[in-house]
């Protein structure tokens, strides 16, 4: 890794919700970067501390509108997308063609716009530009990151799955159908509240949510299959945890041969070893040990040729704003860590 001259010029789109109060807690801190803009429409002229508490007296930034021209832009180095579905479709087409763009949204997720249309009841505008995204999942696809200017970060939910799921799919030893049990904290739902995801509810409540149809569910098997030969029926379900943040995947695999536990983990720490996130833990992941980090804790279990794989992630970090700095950094030249080791805490 080369030290940069200089700091990294970077504007956060969306700066108010619960990704850009991620991106901005992180990228605060970063030795390699400056924010130069942080937008947000509803708190326009606001300072930063005043909307995110957690910041007050940690930045001097105020809240500004989108510029109505892009080309004012030009002295950026990379702008993150932390908005609603749809919006960055409209946004990122105008940036100047130096500016490099990470879309935390899933806007560019999906090569297939008929399935993006279904999956997110809009229209896909910006065919040309999605083939120049890559899918900014780092651990399995780290080294077309390095080159890519746009980056389409993964959905939480996908992140979880797709990290727990790759070394199976890459070993080709997965038969028949799969089954994945997804669990996610409130927070993923954003930080403005709706019928049915406003918090004070969900704390004291379990359920099922968006059965054999929720947007990642396209994603991940674009990617799985990207990763290796995935013919399997993949049976995708989503529920909601009384917690605030946090995502716990378990995934049910059947293998063409029988396998030990020590057999998977062998599997696993190999397809894994130069990926300092993700972690191996006995028994099952928790997701008080991920809160507020960058990791991905998984387990692995088998009965012969019937394997279960856990993993945990922060919905918001790992799932979110903090892969989005991990693919930034390598985009950068950087190390992929620079900025991302913090710990979280105790329960």
């Amino acid at each position: 890794m080369s030290i940069p001259e200089q700091k990294f010029k970077i504007a956060i789109f969306g700066g108010s919700g619960y990704g850009g109060s991620e991106l901005l807690r992180i990228l605060l801190f970063h030795p390699y970067v400056e924010i130069v803009l942080v937008t947000a429409k509803e708190h326009a002229s606001k300072s930063v501390g005043s909307v995110h508490r957690n910041l007050l007296g940690m930045t001097d930034l105020i809240f500004e509108e989108s510029p109505a021209d892009f080309s004012t832009l030009e002295n950026i180095d990379l702008a993150f997308f932390a908005l609603p579905h749809g919006q960055a479709l409209n946004l990122i087409p105008q940036l100047p063609l130096n500016v490099k763009a990470i879309d935390l949204s899933g806007d560019f997720r999906l090569n297939d716009a008929v399935v993006f249309e279904q999956f997110y009841n809009l229209e896909h505008t910006a065919a040309e530009l999605q083939k120049k995204f890559v899918y900014g999942l780092t651990e399995t696809n780290r080294e077309a990151i390095k080159t890519a200017s746009y980056i389409a970060n993964p959905g939480c939910f996908a992140t979880a799955t797709l990290l727990a799921m790759a070394p199976m799919i890459k070993s080709g030893l997965t038969t028949g159908k799969i089954i994945v049990d997804a669990k996610t904290g409130s927070s993923g739902s954003g930080a403005k509240s709706a019928a049915n995801t406003h918090h004070p509810q969900r704390v004291n409540s379990f359920y099922a949510y968006k059965p054999f149809m929720h947007q990642h569910l396209p994603e991940i098997e674009q990617h799985l299959g990207e990763i290796g030969d995935f013919q399997n029926h993949l049976v995708f379900m989503t529920h909601s945890l009384p917690v605030a943040r946090g995502i716990f995947v378990t995934c049910y695999l059947e293998t063409t041969a029988n396998m030990t536990n020590e057999d998977l983990l062998n599997l696993y720490r190999h397809f894994y070893e130069d990926s300092f996130f993700i972690r191996f833990v006995d028994g099952s992941p928790d997701i008080n040990w991920v809160k507020t980090t960058n990791f991905c804790d998984i387990s692995v279990h088998s009965n012969g040729n019937h394997v279960v794989i856990f993993s945990a992630i922060d919905n918001l970090v790992k799932g979110a704003a903090g892969q989005a700095v991990q693919n930034m950094n390598l985009m950068f030249g950087l190390n992929e860590k620079t900025g991302l080791i913090f710990s979280g805490s105790n329960p």
